[in-house]
């Protein structure tokens, strides 16, 4: 019984070797074609110029807090203790301050971010099934799940023409 089992699974994969080696894969880079996207180069633009004013208040800010600190470090050892506290407190405000928009400016970036990929979903979906029937493949891999592809294989260029059209 123990042999019979043995044989049927061997023969089983004989049988499904051939089937293996007709099967036409390629590989992608997602992130690389979607990024390098007209789209996403007109995004990039639109979040600049959106988030330019936010930018340089972060800076101001940061600007400002590095200032207060150099003063406290240069003058502070030559300052009375409230002068001094006084600085240190201003000090505190500003890297206060400075926390609090950077951390507020990242998480709205990050949320326009998502909802660009969320938008772009679908376009990335239509470009892969044309590429699949445009090169007769099985399968698409994201790049990352794969460790070589032959140069032939890789489809991420063919993908950014498609989302680009």
């Amino acid at each position: 019984m123990l042999k019979r089992s043995g044989i049927a699974a061997l023969l089983a994969l004989v049988l499904a070797v051939p089937a293996v080696a007709e099967t036409r894969i390629g590989v992608v880079d997602l992130r690389q074609a979607l990024f390098s996207s007209d789209a996403a180069k007109a995004f990039s633009e639109t979040l600049q110029r959106d988030f330019s004013g936010d930018e340089a208040k972060v800076r101001e800010v940061q600007e400002a807090a590095r200032k207060l600190q150099e003063r406290l470090e240069k003058d502070g050892p030559m300052m009375n203790e409230a002068e001094r506290t006084k600085l240190g407190t201003e000090f505190q405000e500003k890297v206060q301050e400075f926390n609090f928009l950077k951390q507020r400016l990242d998480s709205t970036v990050a949320g326009r971010k998502q909802e660009f990929l969320e938008q772009a979903r679908p376009d990335v979906d239509r470009a892969v099934k044309a590429l699949l029937e445009e090169h007769n493949l099985d399968i698409i891999l994201p790049s990352e799940a794969v460790v070589y592809v032959r140069p032939d294989l890789n489809l991420t260029e063919q993908l950014l023409e498609q989302l680009n059209r």
